[in-house]
């Protein structure tokens, strides 16, 4: 192939909405630009800075073609590896190269991946309320757009505790009762069954706020209730528990939003400790481990389920779209909608129809980025108190 050499790599923070959104643009000397998404919002600066300062030099003058051979010399150059800092960073040039190279074929990533292994993936939005009456409505509000597949949440993660008894003096946070959480969960889906039977497959976010044991009694009180899948019922630092769980409920299983590393997934998937991997494709690294990733876990019978949260670009939303289009294994998307606002700074990003997400039929990745609208919303920093998540004698969990 044609030397396409890359000039320029840009990297730009903008806050559209309420997320800090992070992208990364190449240039080549043959006209074509590429662009990647490498949101790592609650720490935006630290990923431009990677990338500015250490990336940019150490590509710039390289052939864009060599994606493989780019991707590793970036992993390894530091030496020390598979941070979410750095995998971000990473991602969003190994997005943008994988851009830049579905343009020069003239082809949707998916296709140059291989083409089409379903129609269109199926997408689940996200169903919340302090009541059940207020779930409900948010339910019946997805319903009618179409979807089947929904993530129900009876208050924040971990519940919105009725009466906490705590100490004098809180320390701030986000306070919990899992006793009380577990109890409501169980609830939840029993109303949610008596209400809409069977046409509705209910998924549900832990969010990691149990201990292990507490974990295992979830999962063996929500089997007749037959879930799509429970997501993080722990956090990845007790995901050995995962085979007790196992061992006592056939609750279908997903886990990895939190994942950066090879280490934390192989185990789990070779030994069939989860039924869906949820990374999230810029925290892992971009495209190329991410087909990886896929190829090893069609390989074990499990089923991908990437994260797509609001904190992602509308180019990782497309990333998604095109992975799950190609991939055999793929089974659902989750899926957020955007504010009129970002779409104006990233135009061309996969919408969710009547439960659905089709192909992009734009080359490359197939989202634009319009820089002047995106300077004209610079970054705003929060300290995400969402994450100060405690017990009611105040000890600090894990959000």
């Amino acid at each position: 192939m044609t030397p396409v050499m890359i000039k320029n790599i840009e990297c730009f923070i903008t806050r559209p909405d309420r997320h800090n959104l992070v992208t990364v643009r190449v240039t080549t000397d043959q006209g074509i630009t590429g662009h990647g998404c490498a949101t790592f919002q609650q720490r935006p600066l630290a990923v431009k800075t990677l990338v500015d300062e250490y990336l940019k030099p150490l590509l710039i003058g390289r052939d864009a073609n060599n994606i493989e051979d780019l991707w590793q010399m970036m992993n390894v150059n530091a030496y020390w590896r598979n941070g979410p800092v750095m995998n971000n960073a990473i991602s969003g040039v190994d997005m943008a190269l994988w851009d830049i190279k579905g343009q020069l074929a003239g082809m949707p990533l998916y296709q140059l991946l291989g083409g089409k292994s379903r129609d269109a993936i199926p997408a689940y939005s996200h169903a919340s309320g302090d009541t059940l009456e207020a779930l409900f409505t948010s339910v019946d509000k997805l319903l009618a757009q179409g979807y089947r597949h929904i993530r129900c949440q009876l208050g924040f993660y971990g519940g919105t505790p009725s009466a906490l008894h705590s100490p004098d003096n809180p320390t701030p946070g986000a306070w919990f009762d899992q006793q009380e959480y577990m109890a409501n969960t169980v609830d939840m889906f029993r109303a949610l069954r008596e209400k809409y039977g069977w046409q509705l497959h209910i998924l549900h976010d832990v969010h990691e706020r149990l201990f292990p044991q507490q974990a295992v009694q979830l999962a063996k009180q929500l089997e007749p209730f037959q879930p799509y899948f429970i997501e993080d019922i722990l956090p990845p630092q007790q995901s050995a528990w995962l085979e007790q769980v196992r061992q006592q409920s056939c609750v279908p299983l997903a886990l990895g939003e939190l994942f950066n590393n090879p280490a934390e997934w192989h185990d789990l998937i070779v030994n069939r400790r989860i039924d869906f991997i949820r990374c999230h494709v810029s925290q892992i690294g971009g495209i190329t481990p991410a087909i990886k990733l896929a190829h090893l876990c069609q390989a074990f019978g499990v089923r991908l389920a990437w994260h797509g949260p609001g904190d992602m670009t509308p180019i990782g939303v497309a990333v998604n779209t095109h992975l799950n289009i190609h991939l055999h294994n793929a089974a659902i998307q989750e899926f957020i909608p955007r504010s009129a606002t970002t779409d104006a700074v990233f135009p061309g990003a996969p919408e969710a129809k009547d439960g659905f997400i089709y192909p992009p039929v734009n080359p490359g990745i197939g989202v634009g980025f319009v820089e002047e609208l995106a300077l004209a919303h610079p970054l705003v920093y929060r300290p995400h108190e969402w994450t100060q998540s405690r017990l009611p004698d105040g000890t600090l969990h894990t959000p």
